[in-house]
């Protein structure tokens, strides 16, 4: 078995709790160390843009997953060249420098695992330019991704990712993870969407890369290397993204089904039938029950998802949500409708005006939170799998929650295999955790085997490091190296991560 993270063997009864026990000892050796290179950067930086209190310290050092440190200070630059001034300051110096926008992710992609600099993108926030007749939009990496779509799409176009926290996470989170969501399965993720980039890299210089047309074979794809790097290659201060013209139309349909078997054979039919959903959603029986359970509870948070749409019956449901032109969108729809009434599905419903959507919507995007509500510690592990194999590892995560005596819960984006996998662990319960791992283990050497990955839109962060070596091979770790090493030679951004120095 791959060697444990030392947070993976804290569950706490809380993230606060997790934060404090993980980075007590840690803590206490910060408080003995010398900040040499402080008094510089106070002369650097503009106080009002730095942080040193314990308060600001303690909220920027992690996501939510539940491991955390406490970096030595917080610094808020309001421009490139401002960032690019801290990292070569921190270069020189050799002080570890942690980029950071929102916090929302979920693998600890965030936490500055040697101190240092947490470098806060929070007021690199503005939208630039939306060029309609480009069909490009630039922004800075603040900016919060639900935000610029209803920008986007008030003028007539689209901006199609839209990760579950896209009225939260930032667009330069999003880049740092290549970050997905539902719309993947036709449209793609982050990375299909960024022509350019302006990046400061660890020696503080600035450098643009790709551009604002929609082809481009100038040089090598520089743009790639960057996008889903985790903030280990460079800090991107500027992102220009492609956009498409806003479908006229969206319908979409829900469908209750008696197992999870069935219901990912339904997402098969689909595809043979030669449907290309916009976003092809799957919820399995526990997810469900805590969805119910939540949803009725009355007394959810105004500031989480809601729905007034009913779930429907079954241990299992699909959303699927088709696009185009009016007429198209009709009549597939009412082909998908009967498709999934003739595969099993249980109530089907379709919904085409605005506000219904948005209800099945929130139902989907409730799915989270459902889980959470539920008391437990909540482990989400975003594999993905050839679509192939769908039906199969719906399969593996009952096998995993029977085997284990764990429950699992699995939801996610059938329509491209992306399936959050959630191992619910009950507070402070040592033996379950240890369950756990051995199920993890079992769930990723699997997921391998099949040709799949570890992790599809989440990242490897500190969650997915134990098994980083079990999903590659050395060549392609010795290639990411020879990556980091050009540059980031001194070793100074986001420290102790998957790729070392």
């Amino acid at each position: 078995m791959p060697g444990r993270l030392p947070s993976r063997g804290r569950i706490p009864q809380s993230r606060d709790t997790a934060r404090r026990k993980s980075t007590g000892k840690r803590h206490r050796l910060n408080a003995m160390r010398t900040l040499s290179w402080l008094p510089a950067l106070r002369r650097l930086v503009p106080s009002e843009r730095l942080a040193e209190d314990l308060a600001t310290r303690d909220a920027h050092g992690g996501d939510a997953w539940f491991a955390a440190q406490r970096p030595d200070v917080v610094v808020f630059p309001r421009s490139a060249a401002e960032v690019g001034r801290i990292l070569g300051f921190a270069n020189r110096r050799r002080v570890p420098v942690t980029a950071r926008g929102a916090g929302r992710g979920y693998v600890g992609g965030c936490v500055p695992q040697k101190a240092g600099i947490v470098l806060s993108l929070a007021r690199l926030n503005q939208i630039l330019e939306i060029n309609v007749e480009d069909g490009v939009g630039i922004v800075q990496p603040g900016v919060i991704t639900g935000k610029f779509q209803n920008e986007v799409e008030r003028l007539g176009m689209f901006y199609p990712p839209d990760p579950a926290s896209l009225d939260e996470c930032f667009l330069g989170g999003n880049v740092a993870t290549n970050a997905g969501g539902p719309r993947c399965v036709k449209y793609g993720v982050t990375r299909h969407y960024v022509l350019g980039l302006q990046v400061a890299l660890a020696d503080g210089s600035l450098v643009r890369v790709g551009g604002r047309t929609h082809k481009n074979k100038q040089g090598f794809d520089l743009v790639g290397i960057f996008v889903g790097s985790e903030g280990l290659l460079g800090v991107v201060t500027e992102i220009t993204l492609r956009l498409l013209p806003l479908p006229p139309a969206q319908a979409v349909l829900i469908a209750g089904f008696a197992s999870t078997r069935e219901a990912a054979a339904a997402v098969q039919a689909i595809f043979r039938a030669g449907h290309l959903p916009c976003a092809l959603e799957m919820a399995d029986r526990l997810t469900l029950a805590a969805a119910r359970r939540y949803l009725e509870s009355g007394s959810i948070p105004s500031s989480q998802p809601t729905s007034g749409v009913a779930i429907p019956p079954g241990d299992s449901c699909l959303i699927v949500e088709v696009d185009g032109q009016l007429h198209g969108v009709r009549e597939e729809a009412r082909a998908l409708a009967s498709l999934l009434t003739e595969a099993g599905g249980l109530d089907v419903r379709l919904a085409t005006d605005s506000a219904d959507r948005r209800e099945i919507w929130d139902l989907r995007r409730s799915f989270s939170y459902s889980l959470k509500a539920t008391g437990l510690i909540k482990l989400n592990e975003d594999v993905t799998v050839p679509r192939s194999r769908l039906v199969e590892l719906m399969s593996l995560a009952e096998e995993l929650g029977v085997e284990h005596n764990i429950e699992v819960a699995s939801f996610g984006h059938a329509g491209d295999g992306n399936i959050h996998v959630n191992l619910m662990i009950p507070p402070n319960d040592r033996q379950a955790l240890a369950r756990a791992d051995h199920a993890l283990d079992r769930l990723f050497k699997t997921v391998i085997e099949w040709g799949g990955v570890i992790t599809g839109e989440h990242g490897i962060g500190l969650a997915k490091l134990p098994w980083w070596k079990m999903a590659t091979s050395p060549e392609l770790r010795r290639l990411h190296q020879k990556i980091k090493s050009a540059l980031d030679p001194a070793a100074i951004l986001n420290p102790d991560k998957f790729v070392g120095p």
